[in-house]
């Protein structure tokens, strides 16, 4: 019986996959045979050593900021692509997204950037009958006092999976999303370096602990393989029961 999460001999690119979350689901396609390609803001793939939640071993690194439009059309593609993972994010503190600077910089990273890097990709993935998945967060299904950007672009984020899944079944693509709950990475670390914010952000969580990125890989996996053939344009919340409440 052949192993649906065998993927040997297939290509994935995870956009922000160089640390946290998408580093996780990076290394976790590669240990199960996956031709694995990384986007990361750094120059160089060396500029991460020492980095917490980053090992770019036995991955194919590229320098984009896929803030920028135009690096995004300039960076390189592919011909066929079997898997592609949208998981670059930001998120500014200090009140800094009401203002225009700020909500700007997280919504050309967290929402514009998702659907030019889809944009890019489509023929590729259509090449294959491959998969896209979209990242968001939580956020998109609750208020997140302080972030508004990143709060909004979530929520266009779950929305957009929808309408790209009904918009291209028809050229093969499937797609779908994973929306993480509270996971220790360097963007959680406002929380995390803070006892007392890590204790109540704890409480909220039924089963009592943080996520991990290797519980996010899994999901992505699922997504990636068919296993989830029949699901499409579904955002699986992925948050260890914290959006129960």
């Amino acid at each position: 019986m052949t192993d649906p999460l065998d993927f040997a001999g297939k290509r994935v690119l995870i956009v922000g996959g160089s640390s946290g979350i998408g580093n996780g689901m990076a290394q976790a396609f590669r240990q199960r045979g996956a031709q694995v390609n990384v986007w990361g803001t750094r120059a160089q793939a060396s500029d991460y050593d020492g980095v917490e939640g980053s090992d770019l071993e036995g991955l194919h690194y590229t320098s984009v900021d896929v803030g920028n439009p135009d690096a995004v059309d300039a960076a390189p593609s592919f011909d066929q692509l079997d898997v592609l993972i949208l998981c670059q994010g930001a998120v500014k503190y200090r009140r800094a997204e009401f203002e225009r600077e700020g909500w700007d910089a997280v919504m050309d990273i967290n929402l514009n950037s998702v659907m030019d890097c889809a944009r890019k990709f489509h023929d590729a993935l259509a090449a294959t009958g491959g998969a896209l998945i979209v990242v968001s967060s939580t956020a998109a299904f609750h208020a997140t006092l302080g972030n508004p950007a990143y709060a909004a672009s979530k929520a266009g984020a779950v929305a957009l999976v929808r309408t790209l899944a009904a918009s291209w079944a028809g050229d093969g693509i499937r797609v779908n999303g994973i929306a993480p709950g509270f996971v220790a990475t360097k963007m959680t670390k406002v929380t995390t370096d803070h006892p007392g914010r890590l204790e109540g952000a704890l409480a909220k969580i039924p089963v009592g602990r943080m996520g991990e990125p290797a519980e996010m890989a899994g999901a992505a996996m699922f997504l990636a393989s068919p296993l989830s053939s029949y699901i499409l344009g579904q955002t699986l919340i992925v948050d260890g029961g914290l959006t129960l409440a």
